[in-house]
């Protein structure tokens, strides 16, 4: 009798360690909105415009390293990816301009690319067996949640006793130690059927396919709300929340400021997401996907709502921390698991690529519309309703998705 396949694997182990790392530094550039922009007296937008141009290019590079990772190794992709990851964070180190931050985070962006969900999660599904494929993706998202969990208020921490400039060199030699995990990092063997079927002809099969457009559709209100809440959230907590009273819990645990909370609140957000996206990952073995995606956004939507209508206070801040968080990377392993379970696996990395790439449209809109209407009106309430409008419309489209049918089957056998 064959012993069932390990959900627990080198690639999985592997990859958690590098989109931790990866999404950790990410995750942290929120906090670096106010200190940056009162240091060189920029407008908001002009910081908030280079995470955008940085969210955007994450996108373009996306199926760019899919295919690099699966045409010449994902090991290869990897490496490309950290040292441009390292490059941006060391060269915007010694920026002081508007314009140089914006371009650098260029460098940054494809550096996510290539440490992020796009490559990693491409590997692990290949790696992994049907049983358990679901929730290893499952898995390694929450990896990006852990992340986040420990990313921004560690740059909190250390903005405390170092400049941001030293910041971001702690974190170029962070990204740069993930590639001692690439030993781990083993390609899996594809099945003959998957071998005869092109690059070409899977992208040709899934642009004809209405199902791969509404993915594509619904998959920008997630990088709206989950890019804007990363890059300005801290910021609006800050200048928008109630005081933190003395004597009360929050104060009394170190948390005397609204900033500190601000900072505390995205930490909330990618711990709660971490048993939010296992959840998931679990539910997405037994119930169609497309309905726990609408399901999802539709949470999203009325927390998101409730939020920006109530007065914003501290309580107010954790409570919608937690349940956002519990939606927040929640469709990760949800989409790619659809893409997978529909196109297959053999190029899985380079078609959620390209729905990624819709993902990064949003976070670019979000992240610099809520710079640029700041700047207009002084607050981030106009540019949050935008963002329950599209979680609305994301909805609705995944109930128009069909995903009954059965992808080629990929052998989970991992080679050196």
């Amino acid at each position: 009798m064959d012993r069932p396949a390990p959900l627990v694997t080198p690639v999985l182990i592997a990859g958690c360690i590098i989109i931790l790392v990866s999404f950790a530094i990410r995750a942290s550039f929120g906090v670096f909105q106010i200190p940056i922009a009162e240091e060189f007296g920029w407008l908001r937008a002009e910081f908030s415009l280079a995470i955008a141009i940085q969210n955007l290019a994450w996108g373009i590079g996306q199926p760019i390293f899919g295919a690099l990772a699966e045409k010449m190794g994902d090991r290869l992709a990897i490496i490309i990816g950290a040292l441009m990851y390292a490059a941006g964070l060391v060269l915007s180190s010694f920026a002081t301009t508007p314009e140089a931050h914006q371009m650098l985070e260029v460098l940054v962006g494809f550096g996510v690319a290539g440490t992020g969900f796009g490559v990693i999660l491409a590997v692990v599904g290949r790696s992994s067996s049907a049983k358990n494929r679901s929730m290893s993706l499952a898995i390694a998202t929450a990896a990006g949640s852990a992340g986040q969990v420990f990313g921004a208020p560690l740059a909190e921490w250390m903005l405390g006793f170092m400049a941001w400039q030293d910041i971001f060199l702690v974190f170029a030699a962070a990204i740069l130690c993930v590639l001692l995990c690439l030993p781990m990092i083993r390609a899996p063997e594809a099945s003959k059927a998957e071998l005869e079927e092109t690059l070409g002809h899977i992208l040709g099969r899934a642009f004809r396919d209405p199902s791969f457009s509404l993915i594509f559709i619904g998959f920008f209100s997630c990088g709206y709300q989950l890019a804007f809440v990363t890059a300005h959230f801290p910021a609006l907590v800050t200048e928008m929340c109630g005081p933190i009273l003395q004597g009360g819990v929050l104060h009394s645990i170190g948390i005397t400021t609204t900033s500190a909370l601000g900072a505390v609140a995205i930490s909330l957000i990618g711990l709660f997401n971490i048993a939010g996206t296992l959840i998931a990952g679990w539910l997405g073995n037994y119930f169609p996907k497309k309905y726990l995606l609408a399901a999802i956004y539709t949470g999203r939507t009325i927390a998101a709502a409730l939020f920006i209508a109530l007065p914003i206070t501290p309580l107010s801040v954790l409570v919608f921390s937690a349940v956002m968080g519990a939606l927040w990377l929640a469709t990760v392993p949800l989409t790619s698991g659809l893409v997978a379970h529909i196109w297959g696996l053999r190029y899985m990395g380079t078609l959620y690529g390209i729905v990624f790439f819709s993902h990064q449209l949003g976070s670019f809109v979000g992240v610099w519309l809520g710079g640029r209407m700041y700047d207009l009106t002084g607050d981030y309430t106009m540019v949050w309703w935008v963002g329950v409008g599209v979680g609305a419309l994301s909805a609705l489209v995944h109930l128009g998705v069909k995903e009954n049918r059965d992808a080629p089957p990929m052998r989970p056998v991992a080679t050196t």
